[in-house]
């Protein structure tokens, strides 16, 4: 099975956690500002996110541009929901998602 097929879910999973955990800091931040002006998202969990979508960007970036088209990120997803279809059903359903076998790799892309 292919590397790059087993990391998007996972990664994937993390950049939209990472990302609305940024996005609520953020809402929370300018919320309670006047309360506690020192206050600042918490840079860990942002560099954690940047780490996982610079992974994402590699796993997908087919030209190395640097950067993702909508073509790439669409043949990449499209090749992954195939993956992950595992009745080839065209849908996906909780007991092919939580099935679904990932083995991360370091430094592992293309």
């Amino acid at each position: 099975m292919n590397i790059k097929k087993m990391l998007i879910v996972p990664v994937a999973a993390v950049l939209i956690a990472a990302g609305a955990k940024v996005g609520t800091m953020a809402a929370q931040d300018t919320s309670t500002s006047a309360a506690s002006p020192d206050k600042k998202p918490d840079s860990k969990k942002v560099a954690e996110g940047e780490v996982e979508a610079k992974r994402l960007l590699l796993l997908m970036d087919r030209d190395q541009s640097g950067k993702v088209s909508r073509q790439e990120f669409m043949k990449f997803m499209e090749a992954e929901f195939e993956r992950l279809d595992i009745n080839k059903d065209g849908e996906l359903d909780v007991k092919e998602l939580t099935q679904a076998r990932f083995t991360p790799h370091a430094g592992t892309h293309r």
